[in-house]
């Protein structure tokens, strides 16, 4: 029994419906995989967090744009989600966090996370998401990567951003591991941008942890199907999750050859089948397992 044949017996729709598309290049004209289309608009799980995105406001409506996106949702809540987001957007591109909040307001993750969401639902190219990728590349650091960013410093002529934290900064770049992440993660789902020069250099940014830490691998994915919280600010992508860096650094064009110290170390964690266990719910193998597959054929020469 192979890895396609497993996720294709897998309880969930949505599952199903990926690994047939991605792993078998089957297409919505086939009958099952119709049937697999139309159950996942129908699920509960789905309709749960459709009527969150309906209420919630830009930063977290961006997420879970990109949690329907994940579990293949395509109704109408998305684009009215999307221009519910763009009417919140500031005039240089950005998002910011109501007014009157108070603390730092940490303006780059402000922007990431709706943006992300906003191209995960395949809006990627609307005018107003590309201002808000320019303005992310306005505020990149010296070496390519992005500050976490309070927005006090941010647009200040001569006034240099502060240190990054140390539990938050990059290996060997100047800017925050939590920001870069979520920068590479808008630009790797962007049709032309993902194999930008600004992509690589910030995926080369990531890759430069050489962390290989089991028990955060998979991370990514316990958020996006909500068994994991998604939550946190400036730390919003903080966590060093191997199978999300593997999946951004493929849509971004690194090389196998490039990977193959990150590909070998993961091979070794591949079980039975051709699976992935994953380290903290069980229940995520088989996404966890896709996920890794997918991301090393889009390695493949």
């Amino acid at each position: 029994m192979n890895l396609s044949t497993l996720l294709l017996g897998d309880p969930s729709p949505s599952l199903r419906w990926r690994a047939a598309r991605e792993l078998e290049g089957a297409n919505d004209d086939d009958a099952e995989v119709a049937a697999w289309r139309a159950e996942i608009d129908q699920s509960a799980e789905v309709n749960e967090l459709v009527a969150r995105l309906e209420a919630a406001e830009p930063y977290a409506a961006g997420y879970l744009l990109c949690q329907l996106a994940y579990v293949g949702y395509r109704g109408p809540a998305t684009a009215a989600a999307v221009e519910k987001i763009f009417k919140a957007q500031q005039p240089d591109g950005s998002w910011s966090i109501p007014a009157g909040t108070e603390g730092p307001r940490f303006i780059t993750m402000e922007t990431v996370v709706p943006l992300r969401g906003i191209v995960a639902a395949g809006f990627g190219t609307d005018p107003r998401a590309e201002r808000a990728f320019e303005w992310l590349l306005g505020v990149r650091l010296e070496d390519g990567s992005w500050p976490a960013g309070p927005k006090a410093d941010l647009g200040e002529a001569g006034r240099p951003a502060p240190p990054e934290k140390e539990y938050r900064r990059l290996t060997r770049g100047l800017g925050c591991r939590s920001a870069t992440t979520g920068a590479v993660a808008c630009l790797a789902l962007h049709p032309e941008r993902r194999r930008s020069d600004a992509a690589r250099i910030g995926v080369d940014h990531l890759l430069a942890r050489e962390n290989r830490d089991p028990s955060t691998i998979g991370w990514e994915v316990s958020r996006l199907v909500g068994l994991e919280r998604a939550m946190g600010q400036v730390t919003f992508y903080v966590t060093h999750d191997l199978a999300f860096l593997l999946d951004l650094a493929s849509r971004c064009g690194v090389s196998l050859q490039d990977l193959h110290d990150l590909v070998d170390y993961l091979e070794t964690l591949r079980g039975p089948y051709g699976l992935w266990q994953h380290p903290s719910h069980p229940q995520l193998t088989g996404w966890l397992s896709l996920d890794l597959e997918t991301s090393l054929r889009r390695l493949s020469p």
